[in-house]
């Protein structure tokens, strides 16, 4: 394992610990050890990372300037797959500041690029993140359909998820009881 990876890993741990300003250090000490090692797209998750962690903090400007920045490095060597997460997590920056259509733009193309490429949990995260937004709206209806959609699509759900897919389940029976 190279010195990158391991601070990479390092940074996530104690960004699981909430330990943010010390995961931002360390996000940063992998980014440039990664593009020392020539490795530019790693060295941009980095960035994403570090985005995160201000996100975490609530610094939203900062995580969208940083989180750009990536999505601009990704866009120029065609990597779909990592556009798609960069939109995702820029769709949780614009959500968080009350940007909806910005949000509901990123969150949209990142899951028609996760649902081009197969990549089903990652599409079924995104509308749910979608799905909850439009919730958060009180556009109901929509909002629990896209939910809908996205449970549908992943394999594992937390507890509050297996609650949610269950009483949508019993809105359907009554809704499909009534037609």
């Amino acid at each position: 394992m190279t010195d990158a990876q391991q601070l990479q890993e390092q940074g996530v741990k104690l960004f699981r610990q909430r330990d943010y300003e010390a995961a931002a250090r360390v996000f940063e000490q992998a980014k440039l050890a990664y593009e020392a090692d020539g490795q530019p797209l790693l060295a941009a998750e980095m960035q994403t990372n570090i985005g995160l962690v201000h996100r975490a903090l609530g610094e939203n400007q900062q995580a969208l300037d940083v989180m750009q920045e990536a999505l601009q490095v990704f866009q120029e060597a065609n990597d779909e797959l990592r556009v798609a997460k960069a939109l995702g997590n820029l769709g949780g920056v614009y959500a968080a500041i009350g940007d909806k259509e910005q949000a509901y733009n990123c969150y949209r193309q990142a899951a028609d690029i996760f649902k081009e490429h197969g990549e089903k949990a990652l599409y079924g995260e995104t509308l749910i993140a979608m799905g909850d937004l439009q919730l958060r709206e009180g556009k109901i209806m929509s909002g629990a359909a896209t939910y809908e959609v996205g449970l549908e699509s992943l394999d594992q759900l937390s507890t509050s998820q297996k609650m949610i897919k269950g009483l949508i389940g019993i809105r359907n029976k009554i809704i499909g009881g009534k037609a």
